[in-house]
């Protein structure tokens, strides 16, 4: 069984390795814009006092987690979130946990909580590499919307899901 709640204090840095572990395969090696941002990602502490950080839990143990931006962005950058959006972050499950439904689990719980809080929208970006998790976004009912290309040539895929 999967539970998925909010990550206590004491949980930070297990969760912040979690999900830094998810997103290790996708790293380049010798790539320290990577490596800053495996770093940025393992630092739950650092955004959970301006976001939800959602945690799922299986035999005792954290086997997945998301970060859920409700009222404000984990950091400076980008856009403010619309009034009526909700965006997930840093969505990362255990390797060995993978295809057992925990992403799914803790995107459900994201959709919930963003009903409660009065959004009527989900957002979330993702990578091309990203197969599995785009697969799992368009069986969840999210749509395409326009990529965010970064100078560099860098793209993120865009997704978002209507919620009511």
């Amino acid at each position: 069984m999967i539970q998925v709640r909010p990550a206590r204090p004491e949980e930070y840095e297990e969760a912040g390795s979690v999900t830094a572990l998810a997103y290790r395969e996708f790293a380049r090696p010798g790539d320290p814009d990577w490596e800053g941002y495996l770093a940025r990602i393992a630092d739950v502490r650092g955004r959970a006092e301006r976001t939800t950080v959602l945690i799922a839990v299986r035999d005792g143990r954290i086997v997945g987690s998301a970060t859920l931006e409700l009222e404000a962005r984990v950091g400076d950058e980008g856009d403010p979130l619309a009034p009526d959006e909700a965006h997930v972050r840093m969505l990362g499950v255990h390797p060995e946990a993978r295809r057992s439904g925990v992403a799914t689990r803790l995107i459900e719980a994201c959709i919930e909580r963003a009903r409660v809080a009065g959004k009527t929208r989900l957002t979330l970006h993702t990578t091309p590499r990203m197969r599995a998790a785009q697969a799992m976004y368009e069986r969840l009912g999210f749509r395409r919307l326009p990529d965010r290309v970064f100078p560099d040539g860098f793209v993120l895929l865009t997704y978002e899901r209507a919620i009511g």
